[in-house]
């Protein structure tokens, strides 16, 4: 096929980078090397326009066993064990096929962990849409929830946790973010590099076919209309499969017969095979007549740039084939050897004795790098040209509490998690609904949480302070748990980067979260970036989504959100401040998104997390739970009517808080706050600890009766703000 200029844009590239292959090649490149440098020099392979400023995040510490540039994050617990962890993006397919795209997605996340020598133990999901009332996004909830459960299911693996956010901006082009943990001994670690010469190269599991051909490049592009016509870039998961091929390479790792394992997720063949070989500083060599195909008649630039999913390349010694091959013949999956690993550097392809690509692995693995330019949005102008006082207070809070508890983004999402099948919960200790999940590692008295998290309208306003916010809320959310915070892996879902706003929001919101993950100490250790999240109308929100886990010392009883005893004494920790920018109120309200983020002091943070922690050791502490979207009224709503058991009251007195604007109180989202409850008898001691820390500490009501009352603006019975918060989900799908 002949390489026009046509070619080549359609590709994904610039002329000035075809300029460049052909330099690299000293010679022009034939239609299946240009496809394999259309994917490997894409965003989504490469991160070409976001490497410049990933480079700042803090990604070493005394935890991590392995930062970025694997499959997945490793990081040590102790006694020999490891938590592995890592998030993906699968947004643009989602938008077209999204049952089959957001099955893949959470299959591809899966993948990432049993790669690296880790059995998977949950899943979280974070997904953004459109506004709840348009059919379409009703059909994208729907399907994608489907999906991702039904993969979760099959696969078996239990969802934990996760978040979901409604916001026109999402219109059109949906975030489908998945998140998934697992554990291994630290002997298991397995990396995703192809060394020892003449050893065998094995592509094993699904056969290879045309769907998710040129899906890295689909998923590195913007959505517009001609989008829909591009199914074929969505690649067609296998649960089944999935499950399977990951018994067969646990057993094989386990029993230390890998040399190098790649999961084949975006840019496929081309991918696994030009990554191991860089990464082992040798080569490969393929055959790609001897790959299993799902379909007759594929050329070569299909089968190399084929996302079909449920694949793997293995790398094996020779001499262990028949034992490899008896393994993947006891799990029924397919085992192929399809190559060796050469010691020149170079990734060849042959179509039985025809040579049909053959590049460097190092050209194919180092794209090019930019800088791009930045300018702070004008939009800017416009969000924080915003006066509180222009705002009147409402004349009846009961009514706007109703309508806030309602609101898609803050009511239950218990008809998305219930879809996981329960059977698999059994070393699940706190579940969906509660600030984070905890877990219990399988034969071992090991107990993690997990959460996903962050807040895009804070981003949106500041991206600096909303970048530091989605760290500290993320570690909060941990926290409330009872486990102190290890590291972090990130979702970074932004709009088109060569626009210099967006550039401009990516970067101060990288250094916010940079600054935070310092001072907090919580590493980078993995991540994924999304650009390009367009719909007609501009870009979507920048959503910086954090996935953290922490670990829960011995002997420390995990904690849930909700109030557990009639009697307890509750206490508000940090401090209150006059803040209704980027609030949930403020949106639902007045429909407004404006202002400034809530502030942030990440010492304040730090020590409010230390405090809540010490009392958690102490068993001081029957709930904790985090204030955030909906501010403080909507976190004790919360604690009075989460649980899946009994459901309490509360009646509060917030006299003794500053003297703010009534709305602020009650609705402001102030950052570095706690909402707990205790038995009355040790309160004093809860007073110490806070003390000793510098943190406010408020008493302000006690659990009880079927009421919640809060001084003389809110009072409504536990059944109408019960069925107000979970029927909303459902009356908008007509479940």
């Amino acid at each position: 096929m002949e390489i026009t200029a046509e070619l080549v844009e359609r590709e994904g590239l610039s002329w000035q980078e075809y300029e460049r292959i052909k330099e690299l090649l000293g010679r022009e490149p034939n239609y299946t090397e240009l496809g394999m440098f259309s994917a490997m020099w894409s965003e989504h392979c490469s991160y070409k326009n976001s490497k410049s400023v990933l480079k700042l995040f803090p990604t070493t510490g005394r935890h991590i066993l392995q930062g970025p540039g694997e499959n997945a994050g490793v990081v040590d617990i102790g006694d020999g064990l490891a938590v592995v962890f890592k998030i993906e993006s699968h947004n643009h397919p989602s938008a077209i096929e999204p049952f089959e795209a957001s099955a893949t997605g959470a299959g591809g996340c899966i993948r990432d962990i049993f790669t690296m020598g880790a059995r998977p133990i949950c899943l979280l999901d974070s997904l953004r849409f459109g506004r709840l009332t348009e059919p379409k996004v009703q059909y994208l909830l729907k399907e994608v929830a489907r999906g991702f459960s039904n993969y979760a299911n099959v696969a078996e693996i239990p969802v934990v946790g996760g978040e979901i956010y409604f916001d026109e901006s999402y219109e059109g082009n949906p975030l489908v973010n998945a998140m998934t943990v697992g554990f291994m001994p630290h002997k298991n670690l397995t990396r995703a590099e192809a060394v020892g010469v003449g050893n065998l190269v094995l592509i094993v599991g699904g056969a290879t076919g045309r769907d998710g051909v040129a899906g890295a490049a689909f998923a590195s592009s913007g959505l517009d209309e001609e989008s829909e016509k591009k199914r074929s870039a969505v690649a067609i998961g296998d649960p089944e499969m999935g499950r399977l091929l990951r018994e067969a390479c646990l057993e094989l790792i386990e029993k230390s017969l890998v040399v190098g394992m790649q999961d084949m997720g975006a840019a496929g063949l081309t991918c696994s095979t030009c990554e191991t070989a860089y990464k082992g500083k040798t080569g490969i060599e393929i055959d790609i007549s001897l790959v299993p195909r799902k379909e007759k008649g594929m050329n070569s630039y299909e089968v190399m740039l084929s996302e079909s999913q449920e694949r793997m390349l293995v790398i094996i010694e020779k001499d262990r084939l028949e034992e490899v091959k008896g393994i993947f013949s006891k799990w029924g999956v397919p085992a192929t050897v399809i190559g060796r690993v050469t010691d020149d550097g170079f990734v060849r392809i042959k179509e039985s004795d025809k040579i049909v690509a053959e590049i460097s692995a190092k050209a194919l693995v180092e794209a090019p790098v930019y800088e791009r330019e930045e300018k702070a949005p004008e939009y800017l102008k416009i969000t924080r040209d915003f006066d509180i006082s222009s705002i009147k207070e409402p004349l009846d809070y009961n009514e706007v509490l109703l309508k806030v508890l309602s609101s898609p983004s803050i009511c239950s999402k218990e008809w998305v998690y219930k879809k996981a099948d329960p059977n698999l919960a059994g070393n699940l200790l706190v579940g969906p609904g509660s600030d984070a999940a905890v877990i219990q590692i399988p034969q071992t008295e090991k107990r993690i949480a997990v959460t996903v998290d962050c807040n895009a309208v804070y981003i949106y306003l500041n991206p600096f302070v909303g970048g530091m916010i989605a760290v500290a809320e993320a570690a909060r959310n941990i926290v409330c748990a009872g486990a102190k915070p290890l590291a972090i892996t990130d979702g970074i879902n932004f709009g088109n980067i060569k626009n210099p706003e967006v550039f401009w929001q990516l970067k101060q919101a990288i250094l916010g979260i940079a600054e935070a993950c310092k001072v907090l100490d919580t590493p980078v250790v993995s991540g994924n970036v999304s650009l390009n999240n367009e719909n007609p109308k501009g870009s979507v929100d920048p959503t910086p989504i954090i996935g953290m886990v922490g670990l829960i010392e011995e002997g420390v009883r995990p904690v849930s959100q909700y109030f557990k005893n009639s009697g307890d004494v509750i206490f508000l920790l940090g401090e209150t401040k006059e803040e209704l920018g980027g609030s949930q109120y403020l949106k639902e309200i007045y429909n407004l998104k404006k202002g400034d983020s809530p502030s942030i002091d990440l010492e304040t943070e730090k020590n409010l997390q230390k405090a809540v922690l010490e009392m958690i050791k102490k068993d001081l502490i029957n709930s904790a739970h985090d204030c955030s979207e909906g501010g403080l009224v909507i976190a004790l709503v919360e604690s009075c009517i989460s649980s899946p058991e009994v459901k309490l009251g509360a009646t509060i007195d917030l006299s003794s808080l500053p003297k703010i604007r009534t709305d602020a109180l009650l609705f402001g989202e102030s950052q570095s706050r706690i909402l707990i409850s205790s038995d009355p008898q040790k309160k004093e001691e809860i007073k110490r600890t806070a003390k000793i820390y510098n943190v406010p500490i408020w008493e302000i009501g006690k659990t009880g009766g079927d009421r919640l009352t809060i001084n003389e603006w809110i009072d409504i019975d536990i059944e109408t703000l019960d069925k107000s918060w979970r029927k909303t989900i459902e009356d908008f799908l007509k479940v």
